[in-house]
Order: structure tokens, then sequence, then C-alpha cells
């Protein structure tokens, strides 16, 4: 089918992500490989258990660019995206989001972590929401304003930050108001950031607030380039960024690299850092 470009360079997937279930956004990922939900999962758990280990306390973790709740839902399923594609295929929306909350009763990986969303879709955080998926859902486009004050108060509550895609649709503008909502708090931050986006102006207005931020060795498959136009754009930018693709992009992959930006000089977790998947 025919991919328009969004103003990023990356395909624009606005046709799937305002359905009222996850149906065709994950028959379209699984379409094209999308894997870097499920290569991210192990770092943010490790992530997630060194906050509770160094805090006590499980954390509230929001993800921003969440849509269907997807890193949500292969944490707390311990599942892929190409088996959430056959877990979706079938039943319509109610009988969907059925499916979805008796899995979770009978069998939660993260049952003492609460999962916040924030999107600019409103049908795909209104199935997360339903489905139990998202705790708690910001239905917001913070590059375009702040949040309300009801929202503010949602993302006041998050100790962690999470992403796998949206930096580049999001900038420094939509971090700084969310790690703004916390006052004096600084929320731990975990990005994975695709190499044609810029993550250093983001670290730069972090380390103000105090942040220290750690780029990771390696770099992610994110998915498959959806089209020829989509390989183009991308392979042009990153040239046009001194940024070498031969041996990377130019194998027809979309790839991401992991940014942890915390409070405190932060040492990953070795079992999660050295995974073979990252390469």
């Amino acid at each position: 089918m025919p991919v328009s470009l969004h103003s990023t360079g990356k395909a624009s997937f606005d046709d799937i992500y305002d359905r009222t279930d996850p149906r065709d956004y994950y028959l379209r990922m699984s379409e094209l490989d999308y894997r870097i939900p499920e290569l991210a999962k192990p770092h943010f758990e490790s992530f997630i258990a060194d906050y509770q280990s160094a805090t006590g306390t499980a954390p509230t973790v929001l993800d921003i660019g969440c849509s269907y709740g997807v890193n949500a839902a292969l944490m707390r399923f311990d599942t892929s995206v190409a088996h959430l594609a056959e877990h979706y295929r079938g039943g319509d929306t109610a009988a969907r989001i059925e499916r979805d909350r008796a899995r979770l009763a009978a069998r939660d990986r993260h049952a003492q972590v609460r999962f916040v969303g924030m999107d600019a879709s409103a049908p795909a955080l209104e199935y997360a929401t339903a489905a139990g998926l998202l705790h708690d859902a910001v239905h917001a486009d913070l590059e375009s304003g702040p949040p309300t004050a009801a929202q503010r108060t949602v993302l006041a509550s998050t100790d962690m930050v999470i992403s796998t895609g949206c930096i580049g649709y999001v900038t420094d503008r939509t971090l700084m108001q969310v790690v703004h909502a916390h006052g004096e708090q600084l929320p731990w931050m975990a990005h994975f950031v695709l190499r044609m986006y810029d993550y250093d102006p983001i670290a730069r207005r972090l380390a103000r607030l105090g942040y220290h931020t750690r780029k990771m060795p390696g770099t992610f498959h994110q998915r498959r380039f959806a089209s020829d136009a989509e390989r183009t754009q991308v392979l042009n930018t990153l040239s046009a960024k001194g940024i070498d693709p031969s041996g990377v992009e130019e194998d027809g992959w979309m790839h991401a690299e992991l940014y942890y930006s915390t409070p405190e000089p932060y040492e990953p977790n070795s079992s999660a850092s050295g995974r073979s998947e990252s390469v």
C-alpha cells in the first residue's frame, strides 16, 4: 500500500493509530518486523528493577508515545509484537478488551508496577486503559501546549519515563514539561532514539536540571523501512548529519540508540546491556 511520509521523515501510520482497537496496528507492525519494543523490554525491566532496588518501591512508569500500551503489553504479558498480532486477530473490540483483562488477571509479570501512557491518539489510549494495560493515561500533545492541571497531576505521579521511538515526534519541549510537573523530583528516563534524530539538545537541557545522560554502545533494530521513499529520506537525513549508514540503515532497517538520563550516574545491569539482540 502507498506510504506517506511524516514531516519528521519517517513513514506515517496515522491511519492505524486511530482505530478502536490494536488489531490493524499490530498486523501492520508485524509485517514490518517491528521489534524495538521487545529489544527494549529487557533493558526497561532491568531499569525498573534497579529503580526498585535503589528506592525500595516499584515505580510508576510513563510511556511517551505509547499508542495502544505497547511497552506495557510486552512487559506485562511477556510477549512479542508478532504474538500480539496473532492475539488480536480474532473477535471484535469488546472481545479483545475482555481477553486482555482476563490475561492480565491470570498472570501479570509486573503487577507491582503502575503503567501510565501518553499519546496524541485518544482511541489508542481508550483501548489501553479499558483493557487494563495502562493504569492511567494522558491524551496530550505537549509540543503544542502545556498540560492541563489534571494532566500535570498524572505526570507528577510518575517515577520513570520511557520511550521507544517518540523522540523526533516529541522534543525537549515535551520532556521539560514532564519533568517540571514533578517539582523537585527528577524521574528516571530511558529513551530509544532513532539515529536520524539528535538526543544531545535534550541531554543538554536535562543536564541543566541535574541529569546525567549515558549513551549505551551499539544500535537496536527498530523496524524495516516501510517504503523506498522512507529509506531514501532516512539515508539522506543521516548523510546530511554526517552519520554513516553503512552496515546499519543501508541494510534496510531503521536503527535506534539507547540513552539513559538519571538524577545520579547510572550503571545499567550487565545482564540486559550485554544482550546480543542489540546489534
